[in-house]
């Protein structure tokens, strides 16, 4: 069976049966990492691709006065800093969140993976193209949507993203994020982000407990949030 990194992929593009067999060899060897383990820190020179193959991750930022900030949630499949390489230094932190299964394939192997199979190449441009649309919508969550519709946003898509590798079982799914973390990525108090996930469980639309999400009605999530599913562009244009 596809790894989830391989299953990612086949979503953006018609992989041939030598594209898969050329990202099999390449994630043929994922080393387990422990929770809270990072990857590589701010700072680092860049070094080879991480690809998730188990567990989830966090993109974070630490400020001067020591508060952080989540930039991203990586899940099983997702693929680090494709051309981050070009740079001299790491601009971010990224770390597991649970014991995770990661890959690492090195700047020369992926190039010429790229190179040589273009319908890849096209696949992880998309991938790259969907997270910066992912960027997209958490700044404007920042920015413009009250802290109700930025929880229930959040949950939306990481619900849609994780059905979407087949996670979600019967409307629930395992959600290795702490409320600390929630609040590091949304910009508020662990306190506040309590008081919000009570509000969306009594309005009857979801129930996150430690580890798991459970999405009771996801059309009473998804209008509270405002949310429109087309920056994680699951339809590709016809080329």
């Amino acid at each position: 069976m596809a790894n989830a990194f391989i299953r990612k992929l086949s979503g953006f593009a018609e992989l041939s049966g030598d594209d898969v067999a050329a990202l099999t060899k390449a994630t043929a060897f994922p080393r387990r990492v422990a929770k809270k383990t990072d990857l590589i820190r701010e700072g680092d020179r860049p070094g080879p691709v991480f690809v998730m193959i188990d567990g989830w991750a966090i993109r974070y930022k630490v400020l001067p006065n020591g508060s952080r900030q989540v930039t991203a949630f990586l899940m099983p499949g997702d693929c680090c800093d494709l051309h981050i390489g070009m740079l001299a230094e790491m601009d971010h932190s990224i770390a597991t969140t649970v014991d995770a299964r990661v890959c690492t394939i090195g700047r020369a192997d992926m190039d010429t993976l790229l190179d040589n199979h273009p319908k890849v190449a096209r696949a992880m441009y998309i991938a790259q193209l969907t997270d910066e649309g992912t960027l997209r919508a958490w700044i404007t969550s920042m920015g413009r949507r009250s802290s109700v519709e930025r929880v229930a946003h959040l949950m939306c898509e990481l619900y849609l993203r994780a059905r979407n590798i087949g996670l979600v079982t019967s409307r629930e799914f395992d959600l290795p994020i702490s409320q600390i973390i929630l609040a590091d990525a949304l910009g508020m108090t662990p306190v506040h982000i309590n008081r919000v996930l009570k509000e969306l469980r009594l309005a009857g639309a979801m129930l996150l407990k430690r580890g798991s999400l459970t999405v009771h009605d996801p059309e009473k999530l998804a209008e509270i949030a405002g949310f429109d599913e087309n920056y994680l562009h699951r339809k590709m244009r016809e080329l």
